[in-house]
């Protein structure tokens, strides 16, 4: 089987330090009171076309794979130029209207009286039942979600900046100071919060988390809690002057902006740690490129210069972990056929590495590597890795 092969550095090049600091730059300077007033300035569009009886329409971006495309300078999934023009008149977009005024005069008072909420509590805010009819604003919390999407792409910009977010999903360990200026500017080192770290919050923006100071030399971004737990015992993290990022499955919007954060702002190159199978995969490649569903906010979340570091097909036979493989299912093969076609994907060493995983029919979890002894991965494995540079791009 080939190896992996040896990769550049993953910090940061002159190209995508440029994109970082755009998107740092304009997520610095547009606070709530600029991010309110947009609001506020659609709301009086709306009210002036009623007043001058033309039909009221609310512009947003279309969504879907149809407008969105990979920037291959830029080494990100993007959001094209289409829109869509929703009109309260036209009977099929008069729900989805109502749904996004809502949405949008809840966030405006959110973002003016400094308050903030998840996306399950805007939800219930909103949901009520409208005048005697029998309808009610919202059946379920996916259409609310959708408005506040809408609004997202319509203002340009994230859920976040609009106050509204999901329940965060997360771990952070190493010697990394942080500040917490939303909350009694608390500063913690998260080498000193015990065995599990610290839980990412969903907000993670420059203005409410400040990272003061990091000690290490990269980020390692773990797909499981597992994982994640077996490198802190082993002390992974001061032995190797890392910062350990755990994302406990597909990571969530506050952990992929931190690490496009220690990325950017802290010049650290990352690495990302998954099992060996599509959805591993598929985990990196969100990490590094972005999402199809959030392509708007890519400039935002991804790290373009992240290299993937692990588990792969070529690790089986070098690592002697033929015992220890689990045979890929129907729609594993299915996945993998999907990751062929993406144009991100598009390149000789992942179309191997996929076509490999294809053909053996197996895929090898990251806890496989006990086989070889509890410590192995943090004494050998990804020490030697690292050393030699054996990445994937």
């Amino acid at each position: 089987m080939k190896k992996q092969k040896k990769s550049e550095s993953s910090k940061p090049t002159e190209k995508s330090k440029t994109f970082g600091k755009k998107s740092i730059k304009h997520m610095e300077t547009e606070g709530p009171k600029e991010i309110a007033d947009k609001i506020k300035n659609i709301g009086l569009k709306i009210v002036s076309e009623i007043e001058s009886g033309k039909n009221p329409k609310f512009e947003t971006k279309l969504r879907g794979r149809g407008n969105v495309l990979f920037d291959e300078d830029m080494g990100i999934i993007k959001l094209g130029d289409k829109s869509s023009t929703r009109t309260f008149l036209n009977i099929a977009h008069a729900r989805k209207f109502m749904q996004t005024m809502l949405v949008m005069g809840k966030t405006h008072e959110y973002l003016t009286h400094n308050k903030t909420a998840s996306i399950r509590e805007i939800y219930y805010e909103l949901k009520h039942t409208v005048g005697k009819t029998n309808e009610n604003t919202f059946e379920d919390q996916r259409e609310s979600d959708a408005a506040i999407v809408d609004l997202e792409h319509s203002i340009d910009t994230i859920r976040e900046k609009l106050n509204v977010h999901a329940n965060p999903k997360g771990t952070l360990y190493g010697d990394i100071t942080l500040i917490d200026r939303q909350h009694r500017n608390d500063k913690f080192n998260c080498l000193k919060l015990g065995r599990g770290g610290w839980s990412i919050m969903s907000r993670m923006e420059p203005n409410e988390i400040e990272i003061e100071s990091v000690n290490a030399d990269y980020v390692l971004v773990i797909e499981t809690s597992a994982m994640y737990e077996r490198l802190i015992e082993e002390d992974f993290a001061r032995k190797n002057r890392a910062i350990l990022v755990g994302t406990g499955g597909q990571a969530a919007r506050g952990t992929r902006r931190l690490i496009h954060r220690l990325h950017f702002e802290c010049n650290l190159p990352v690495y990302v740690f998954t099992d060996g199978d599509p959805y591993g995969w598929y985990i990196y490649s969100v990490i590094k490129q972005g999402s199809m569903a959030l392509a708007a906010h890519s400039q935002l979340l991804a790290c373009p210069d992240a290299k993937y570091i692990g588990m792969t097909i070529e690790d089986i036979k070098e690592y002697k972990l033929e015992n220890v493989t689990e045979k890929m299912k129907l729609l594993d093969l299915k996945r993998a056929k999907e990751l062929m076609s993406y144009d991100w994907f598009q390149n000789k060493p992942w179309q191997e590495e996929l076509k490999l995983a294809m053909d053996m029919k197996v895929r090898i979890e990251q806890q496989a590597l006990a086989n070889r002894s509890l410590e192995f991965v943090a004494t050998e494995y990804l020490p030697t890795k690292i050393k030699k540079k054996i990445f994937l791009p």
